[in-house]
């Protein structure tokens, strides 16, 4: 049992989603769970639901992100884990030929600057853990060696979503790089193809709650754990 531990989780707007069911199963763990999406009504009702803290954060807002670690530095004094969950621009069907230039814009903003944004604000919180980890919640679509959903591959058909989580993975190396000679943890996790959405099912997806057990991995890992490495269901994955 993990006590005294503090976790920020972005992105949880949704029951189903990755976010919740990680917020949960830390929970079930002893972490002391701050929970945090642009809707605050939608998080806050979310964490009442599992005893966390709601608190509103948009990664896209410089401001909001100076103000979300000015509030934990506040109230904590320090995080040990950030989870970057927060994404989206799911263009199923796209093509990089013809994708909308402004549309591409938006999804990095949210999916690789989003979480750059939040780590460098959080990152003098996360130096004052004395085991900080930190994930990037990525996809087997920014890989080139998943078999089904990799950037070469007949299913990889979520071109500017797929490029935004290769370009996050790339970020988990350089940020591990830069970190090697600290008690950071920094690590890519694919939750693998979960069921996120009751659609999903139909197409063989995994419960959430497998999907969710690989991140909640890299966010306790040990002092002799791997970083800057890119994993699912705490096993390596080729980039």
């Amino acid at each position: 049992m993990v006590t005294d531990r503090i976790a920020l989780i972005t992105g949880v707007s949704r029951e189903r989603g990755l976010g919740y069911e990680t917020a949960k199963q830390l929970k079930d763990i002893g972490f002391t769970v701050v929970i945090t999406a642009r809707d605050y009504d939608k998080v806050r009702t979310l964490a009442d639901q599992i005893g966390a803290i709601a608190k509103p954060l948009d990664v896209t807002s410089d401001a909001s992100v100076a103000a979300i670690a000015r509030e934990l530095d506040d109230e904590f004094g320090r995080l040990d884990v950030l989870i970057n969950n927060a994404g989206a621009f799911f263009d199923f069907g796209g093509n990089p030929l013809t994708a909308d230039m402004q549309f591409v814009k938006d999804a990095l903003d949210t999916n690789l600057l989003g979480a750059w944004r939040v780590i460098q604000a959080l990152y003098p919180l996360l130096e004052k853990s004395d085991a900080a980890r930190i994930v990037n919640v990525s996809s087997g679509a920014g890989s080139f060696s998943d078999p089904v959903f990799g950037l070469g591959y007949h299913f990889s058909k979520v071109p500017v979503y797929a490029i935004t989580k290769l370009a996050l993975n790339g970020l988990t190396v350089k940020l591990a790089t830069e970190t090697k000679d600290s008690p950071i943890k920094i690590n890519s996790v694919d939750p693998g193809f979960t069921a996120t959405y009751s659609a999903a099912e139909k197409w063989g997806a995994r419960p959430v709650s497998e999907g969710a057990k690989g991140i909640v991995w890299a966010a306790t890992l040990p002092d002799d754990g791997p970083t800057g490495g890119f994993f699912r269901d705490g096993q390596p994955l080729g980039w």
